[in-house]
């Protein structure tokens, strides 16, 4: 690496050894997150890892891609850009959990038009943080500059993850069935869907994101728009390793209750969820107030409290709250299911 030095490449706005300094620099925190099954070391052309199957009688692999989003610009105009790498683990694993796979490995892709490495570094932190929190470890990943596409100060994230289930033990929905209960985790905000709608609620670019606000218990706005995704791996793990039954899983992301919740039904059964059983986070009330928004556009869109829904017996419904308790999470009984054709009713 030393040697590679390109001053052509580099009038043309890509400085190669800026992308050396950043890996220089994430190294440690990379490795930081290898668990057992990493083979190799940070550099490679690929990551490989070696998943321990032992025990499984017909292994599964699941996957799950996403990004950030516009919520990266919240970041950018705050200049913090230390847990917006837990946003994009958070919701590639919250996917993957939903079947019931354990993540085992993430790579992240960064996009920017001008490589710093000492931002790619805070980037990488809190990408780091999110395998860590996810119990995966973080095998790869690329960054690459953009001159010419995009503005030297915006960069985009995005990463995928890989998971593992024994196919008998997949959560599917298939044996969900009328009057299993319905636990909500909750969600530590907006999380990182349904941006655009916010930036235009508060007109972000020109919005005041530092001072107090009253309606947020005194947070500002930047802070409360910008807390990262909460990430429910572990807590899910617990309830499986616990014998839970759990028969279907809900990651209420983009699209909100109407359109996430309906995907974790069978033919011929509804959610039935109880708004007054969680405590809706006050963010939703202030962006409900200031845009005017239709209440159902706001159960259509944002998680409103409830970041992920579990559908299991309801003679297990005691025990999951006691290990969702335990394992640091609030957790709420928020319906049942019942027949019916609507997917999901909220009443």
């Amino acid at each position: 690496m030393k040697n590679s030095h390109s001053e052509s490449y580099a009038a043309a706005g890509v400085d190669v050894t800026a992308g050396y300094e950043a890996v220089e620099r994430i190294k440690p925190m990379v490795e930081s997150t290898y668990i057992p099954g990493v083979l190799g070391t940070l550099g490679g052309f690929g990551g490989m890892f070696a998943p321990d199957m032992a025990g499984m009688k017909k292994p599964v692999l699941v996957s799950g891609t996403d990004g950030v989003g516009t919520k990266l610009r919240l970041a950018q105009l705050m200049n913090k850009h230390d847990t917006i790498g837990i946003d994009c683990v958070a919701m590639c694993v919250n996917d993957i959990i939903c079947g019931g796979a354990a993540p085992l490995f993430f790579l992240d892709y960064i996009a920017c038009g001008k490589n710093d490495p000492v931002r790619i570094a805070e980037i990488v932190t809190g990408i780091t943080e999110g395998c860590r929190q996810s119990e995966c470890a973080l095998v790869g990943g690329e960054t690459a500059e953009h001159p010419g596409l995009m503005p030297d100060e915006d960069y985009d994230v995005a990463g995928f993850s890989v998971g593992i289930v024994d196919e008998e033990k997949i959560i599917d929905g298939k044996r969900l069935t009328e009057g299993d209960v319905l636990i909500g985790l909750g969600s530590t905000g907006v999380h990182s869907n349904g941006f655009s709608l916010v930036r235009k609620v508060f007109d972000i670019e020109n919005a005041d994101l530092t001072s107090p606000v009253e309606e947020l218990g005194g947070k500002s706005l930047g802070e409360t728009l910008l807390t990262p995704t909460r990430i429910y791996v572990k807590a899910v793990k617990a309830l499986l390793k616990a014998g839970v039954d759990i028969h279907a899983i809900s990651h209420i992301t983009g699209g909100g209750f109407y359109e996430n919740v309906p995907r974790m039904m069978t033919e011929g059964l509804t959610a039935q969820i109880k708004l007054d059983s969680f405590p809706r986070l006050p963010i939703f009330d202030l962006i409900e107030k200031k845009g005017g928004i239709p209440t159902r556009d706001m159960y259509n869109t944002f998680n409103m409290g409830i970041g992920m829904i579990l559908a299991l017996p309801a003679q297990q419904a005691a025990q999951a709250l006691e290990i969702l308790k335990a394992a640091g999470e609030q957790a709420y009984q928020i319906g049942q299911v019942v027949s019916g054709e609507a997917g999901v009713e909220l009443v």
